[in-house]
């Protein structure tokens, strides 16, 4: 097997500045090490993040049309498309679509109402086939508005 190294794992990650604005901004995954997963499986690369944490893993279907109007993450939760496609749109105005290989981490909490009334980010369906989420909602208190860089 090739033992050179993977590639970064890119994700979007949603997050609230200071002054309580939303943005987005790609961010990346390194330090995968080569290693079985099991005995007797062939090696493989692998990366260890919030090995042992508490969590939730929920799956969404969004509606062809759906618009989640103006909202914050319920909880910090990696957020991975498995069919169709969606958006987010966060305050800074920044819009990012997503689909299959696309992985969001949403950590948007203690964000400000806007003048315009905007407050966390706007999310909704792409084209005309229904959006089908994975959610993996971190439950521990210490994720909560993460910055970029968090999972470095």
């Amino acid at each position: 097997m090739d033992k050179e190294q993977p590639h970064d794992l890119l994700y979007w990650h949603v997050w609230t500045d200071e002054e309580g604005i939303s943005h987005q901004r790609q961010c990346s995954i390194a330090g995968f090490r080569h290693e079985s997963i099991s005995e007797g499986a062939a090696p493989q690369w692998n990366k260890h993040l919030l090995k042992g944490e508490p969590a939730n893993i929920l799956f969404a279907e969004l509606p062809v049309g759906w618009v989640g109007e103006w909202h914050e993450n319920p909880k910090p939760q990696w957020i991975i498309p498995l069919r169709g496609r969606w958006f987010v749109e966060t305050m800074d105005g920044h819009c990012v679509e997503m689909g299959p290989g696309d992985i969001s981490f949403g950590a948007d909490q203690h964000t400000k109402p806007a003048k315009d009334g905007k407050k966390g980010h706007l999310s909704g369906t792409v084209g005309n086939e229904p959006a089908l989420l994975m959610l993996l909602q971190l439950t521990d208190d210490k994720w909560t508005a993460a910055q970029p860089g968090a999972f470095s």
